[in-house]
């Protein structure tokens, strides 16, 4: 009786132990699989682009001298009208006064000629030449001002000041560079196409008027404010075959700056493309493949052609159809001419849990 009981129990656990490794050989057995999508899509095409300031000029002397004074320092932002740089001035100064009284000087002058010729002393003659002389003195004054006005560099717009190319006390010629300026409100962004998407996208902006484009700034995080394509360069370069687009995105908050560079996200459409997860693809060699099940959960491995490779996702050209379903999980564990079981998932599931999950 005893070794009965001892004989009910080894079998008891051995034929429990059959049933658990027969219930997890046909949970490792059963597959997810998914079917093709075909669909109406878009996708972001990147170009490598230069940001440049709407407006960025340098900033020059107008006339030659000692400079005196700075009013402003590097990377500071500057209202439009504001001193900037001071030449000094004692020379103009002094030619200006100078100016003054010769005006005042042909003044009397002129008056004078006026009384006599009023009362027929002198001729028309002579009271046109003081005319003329006063004239040419205010000129001269007016020229003086306009000297002594151009030793005080002001602000012409708005902007932010990029380094000093002088230093206080330095020895400033006419046409010199002091320094440049840049309004950095509203950015130009260049970047190169190729003839042919030149021409679908040519195209396009005339049926559908100007595009809309993202920037992706260097620390790959997309600029928050989208910008408008508006021009194109006249010219396609003969040795790139690419021709030079302009978008244009506004900078409210100033992170961008003149001279950065950054990546053009410019979308594309797709129309009634079939869409497929990476993950349910392998290579062997230049090829790609997936493990196709039939209605009978047979396995078959069958060679496709992609197109435009997505995050997660790639564009089938040949090789599939919607109505087939592909293994995308556990492609090493399956073999061609397998028999497996399968659990269905949609396509757009399949793709979100491929987002979460490298996300993670």
């Amino acid at each position: 009786m005893k070794y009965s009981i001892i004989f009910l129990a080894i079998t008891a656990l051995y034929m429990a132990g059959c049933s658990h490794a027969e219930h997890t050989k046909e949970e490792e057995s059963e597959f997810v699989v998914s079917s093709p999508i075909r669909v109406d899509t878009s996708i972001n095409k990147e170009y490598v682009c230069q940001i440049r300031a709407s407006n960025h000029i340098e900033l020059r002397s107008l006339e030659r001298g000692y400079l005196q004074k700075i009013f402003v320092d590097e990377g500071q932002h500057v209202r439009q009208g504001q001193p900037m740089f001071q030449i000094m001035p004692l020379i103009y100064e002094a030619e200006m006064e100078k100016s003054k009284a010769d005006v005042e000087y042909a003044e009397i002058e002129y008056q004078n000629t006026k009384i006599l010729a009023d009362k027929n002393v002198v001729s028309p003659q002579e009271l046109a030449l003081a005319k003329a002389k006063l004239d040419r003195e205010k000129a001269d004054l007016k020229l003086s001002s306009t000297h002594l006005g151009l030793t005080t560099v002001n602000a012409p717009f708005s902007g932010i000041m990029d380094r000093f190319h002088i230093r206080l006390g330095s020895l400033v010629d006419e046409g010199e560079l002091l320094t440049t300026l840049s309004d950095n409100s509203k950015l130009w962004v260049y970047f190169n196409v190729p003839e042919a998407e030149y021409l679908d996208y040519a195209t396009r902006i005339k049926k559908e008027g100007p595009q809309k484009v993202k920037l992706l700034m260097a620390n790959n995080e997309v600029f928050n404010h989208d910008g408008l394509f508006e021009t194109v360069e006249a010219d396609f370069n003969n040795e790139t075959g690419n021709i030079a687009f302009r978008a244009t995105f506004p900078n409210p908050e100033g992170i961008l700056r003149h001279g950065e560079t950054g990546t053009i996200l410019l979308p594309s459409y797709l129309k009634n493309v079939l869409l497929i997860p990476q993950e349910a693809t392998f290579d062997i060699l230049d090829k790609k493949f997936v493990f196709v099940v039939d209605e009978k959960g047979t396995v078959q491995t069958r060679q496709i052609t992609t197109g435009i490779e997505m995050p997660h996702i790639y564009t089938v050209t040949s090789g599939l159809s919607p109505n087939d379903k592909i293994i995308v999980e556990g492609l090493r564990k399956v073999k061609n001419g397998d028999h497996i079981k399968t659990k269905f998932k949609p396509y757009r599931a399949v793709v979100e849990d491929l987002k979460n999950l490298h996300a993670e």
